[in-house]
């Protein structure tokens, strides 16, 4: 909303300045060439790694610390705050990572933002740059061509870089040709006032470009160009800080509840870290100088000197602020706990989630389960039992002989428990497979198998529960001896499948559910030799005997689809070529 409310303004502000200013077009064209090199740079990873980042990602935050520094070491790397955010959520999402994790790869992103700086300060300012960016993208984008996904990947981030230096090359020549025009370093503020008024403009550079690396490179080419001054490129540099939790909070908006919680983290930890930067400004420009004699950086050298500021006041926000990283995921996991209980909805599917093959699968398989843990809830009361009798050690035998509870009405269930979710399923699914290769794909589409098995289950559960309330009230014993045979054979599969669930390798669970399986097959068939003895006899008419043989494939049916969704959620993978067959056919 406020985006839409800001772009046509922007849109014209800065049309009109393109126009009466040539300078002006220069920076800004500077700009848009380095956000859209940052833009190839991630797509570029992406295809690139293969999921290998999300591997490395997942396997090297076990502990906090580690979470830091994987969260530094990705994103020096992939030059992409945003794209490890990504990451993290969607671990986060998935339930692949804890909470704390994702904090500190937050943490660790924020202190790998600063290589961006370092980047443009020892290269952009002090060669031509633009020599090195025209064969980047040169070879980036004869790389494009190839059809290998590693190849392209590599062309992307050659054309990413390469459109970096051109980018950095424009910003820097526009300052230089701007400053004989114009000197914008006679307009500073000093003093108090001037601190606020600087990391103002820095936080509002960051929310219209959206790109903290992009505001960086501009200030670095202003300071080093002598278009502002060393104290207020400082502080440009702390606003830029703070503009990037606007940007982390509008784009959790849609995320799902720990999406939202890694985003007040991040908005934390920034503004935490600016407000340590702004009360200690002189001790860190001291410590600046100090630093810079060890280092070899000149003292006249101000570009260097800020890109050494912005590394020391990040590090110190996560010195100071990991040591409470519990305290604060405490604090977190009490926010937007009701947001989390949404009936009929994803708990674990979101855009961010998504955005990465591996968490979105694993995202995909909890979804599913969700499903069928409310599919079998429905099941059971439409069998009239009790859950916490149906999943016991008691006899069966005994669990049925009561009708338990009233007539449930499984339309309005379905309706407000499991078409929006099945819905949503689907939906993920199919934007999620436009990042994944063939495997990953095939994963997914037996995923959407499991769960219209699980679909189908429900609408034949609701055909059986009308004759176990028809029949189940009369006075024959032996109409109802055959329904809670039909109940009793449900309940036992509904058992089955929850300790299969429970223990997915285990040998005798594996053996219990192919047990099931067998016995259901001919579900049908023995129900229709015990009904044709029962009508011989006399013991019920035909309309029972009628209602009994189609019940009894329901029963089958519904056992079957059970079964089977719980060997795709829960089983050991195995080639299947019908299914093979029909994916070809997909796709």
């Amino acid at each position: 909303m406020i985006k839409r409310f800001l772009f046509l303004p922007i849109l014209l502000l800065v049309g009109y300045a393109l126009i009466e200013s040539g300078n002006f077009a220069t920076i800004a064209a500077g700009i848009a060439i380095f956000i859209v090199g940052m833009l190839f740079m991630e797509d570029g990873f992406k295809l690139f790694t293969g999921g290998i980042l999300s591997q490395i990602l997942k396997k090297t935050t076990d502990t906090v610390p580690k979470a830091v520094f994987s969260g530094f070491f990705a994103t020096a790397v992939v030059q992409s705050s945003s794209l490890v955010s990504v990451i993290a959520i969607s671990f986060l999402s998935a339930e692949l990572i804890a909470l704390s994790q994702a904090v500190g790869i937050i943490f660790g992103a924020n202190i790998g933002t600063t290589t961006t700086a370092w980047i443009v300060s020892a290269f952009g300012m002090k060669i031509k740059i633009s020599a090195f960016a025209m064969p980047m993208i040169v070879f980036g984008v004869l790389f494009t061509f190839f059809s290998n996904r590693t190849y392209k990947g590599l062309g992307n981030i050659l054309l990413g870089l390469g459109f970096i230096f051109l980018g950095i090359s424009f910003m820097k020549d526009g300052f230089e040709t701007l400053k004989s025009g114009i000197d914008l370093s006679q307009y500073s503020v000093s003093g108090l006032l001037g601190i606020f008024v600087y990391i103002l403009v820095g936080a509002i550079a960051t929310i219209i470009i959206q790109s903290s690396s992009a505001t960086m490179a501009l200030i670095i080419t202003a300071v080093a160009t002598g278009q502002i001054d060393y104290m207020n490129s400082l502080c440009l540099a702390i606003g830029a800080n703070l503009g990037t939790t606007v940007t982390a909070v509008l784009g959790a908006i849609t995320s799902n509840a720990n999406g939202k919680r890694l985003a007040v983290a991040h908005f934390i930890f920034n503004v935490l870290t600016a407000l340590f930067a702004i009360v200690f400004i002189k001790i860190l420009m001291n410590l600046v100088d100090m630093l810079s004699i060890y280092v070899g950086i000149g003292s006249d050298d101000i570009a260097m000197k800020l890109s050494l500021f912005h590394t020391i006041f990040n590090v110190a926000g996560v010195l100071l602020i990991t040591p409470f990283t519990g305290r604060l995921v405490t604090f977190l996991e009490t926010l937007f706990v009701f947001a989390e209980d949404r009936r009929g909805r994803p708990r674990y599917l979101d855009e961010e989630v998504i955005k990465s093959s591996g968490p979105a699968i694993a995202a995909l398989y909890k979804e599913a389960e969700h499903l069928y843990d409310t599919v079998a809830k429905i099941i059971v009361q439409a069998l009239r039992l009790h859950r916490h009798e149906v999943f016991s050690e008691a006899e069966m035998d005994e669990v049925v002989k009561t009708v338990k509870g009233e007539a449930v009405d499984i339309d309005h269930l379905y309706q407000r428990k499991i078409k929006f979710l099945y819905s949503d399923i689907l939906k993920y699914s199919i934007l999620a497979e436009k990042n994944m290769d063939r495997v990953q794909r095939k994963k997914v589409y037996k995923i959407k198998l499991a769960c219209r098995d699980m679909i189908d289950a429900v609408k034949e559960i609701r055909e059986l529960q009308k004759n176990i309330v028809r029949y189940m009230a009369r006075d024959n014993d032996y109409i109802k001896n055959e329904y809670n045979f039909l109940r009793r054979d449900l309940a036992e599969v509904l058992r089955v499948v929850t300790e299969f669930q429970g223990n997915p390798g285990d040998i005798e669970t594996v053996a219990q559910l192919e047990t099931a399986r067998e016995q259901n097959k001919g579900l049908d068939i023995v129900s229709a030799k015990r009904l044709s003895i029962l009508l011989r006899d006399g013991n019920i008419d035909d309309t029972m005997a009628s209602s009994l043989l189609n019940d009894g494939t329901y029963t089958s049916k519904i056992a079957g689809n059970l079964i089977t969704s719980a060997e795709i959620l829960w089983g050991i993978e195995e080639e299947d070529s019908e299914l093979e067959l029909e994916l070809s056919e997909l796709t």
